[in-house]
């Protein structure tokens, strides 16, 4: 039987807990085998929170977080803004992050928080949306290249617990 569509909708104070498990777990479940063990164990639901209760609402606005709810529960969740070429920002999209509860993978939330974050980048006019992948996530790569998505040749080099973890990056042109 098919899911039910997601219901997407902006990020708010009282998401942050759940949106750091997605998060945290995403991470987990991601990148095994591509990151040590020892840090991906060393992550912690808790401290992600509380650095992102903390940080909610200072922003300027040019930052959006999206969940994903289904059956009132939380299991997505997404983040995008402007692209962040070193410490500056430009006037391309950038997608920061996108994570899913494991067991709503395959089901089509995925797919509703990109389809929503390039909606809402296109209707503020920006042409490009760009995001960072990293380069053996195999499974990653696939979910955006089937959304139209191509690695553009840019490779950024990425260190996690003194294992090499490069990232590509992918692009995609936005719908007038």
């Amino acid at each position: 039987m098919p899911h039910e569509p997601p219901r997407i909708r902006p990020m708010t104070l009282a998401d942050c807990d759940r949106v750091s498990e997605i998060r945290v777990h995403g991470w987990q479940f991601a990148y095994d085998g591509l990151m040590p063990r020892s840090f991906l164990d060393a992550l912690s639901v808790e401290r992600d929170a509380a650095r992102r209760r903390a940080r909610f609402g200072q922003a300027d606005g040019a930052v959006l977080n999206l969940v994903a709810e289904r059956a009132g529960e939380v299991v997505g969740w997404s983040c995008h803004g402007p692209y962040r070429d070193g410490r500056l920002h430009t006037a391309e999209a950038e997608l920061y992050a996108l994570y899913l509860a494991t067991d709503h993978l395959g089901t089509g939330v995925g797919r509703a928080l990109l389809q929503e974050s390039v909606r809402r980048c296109a209707a503020l006019g920006h042409d490009r949306m760009f995001l960072w992948v990293v380069r053996d996530n195999t499974r990653a790569r696939r979910f955006y290249e089937r959304a139209g998505f191509r690695a553009d040749g840019a490779e950024e080099p990425f260190e996690v617990a003194g294992t090499a973890v490069p990232e590509l990056r992918y692009v995609r042109q936005l719908p007038r």
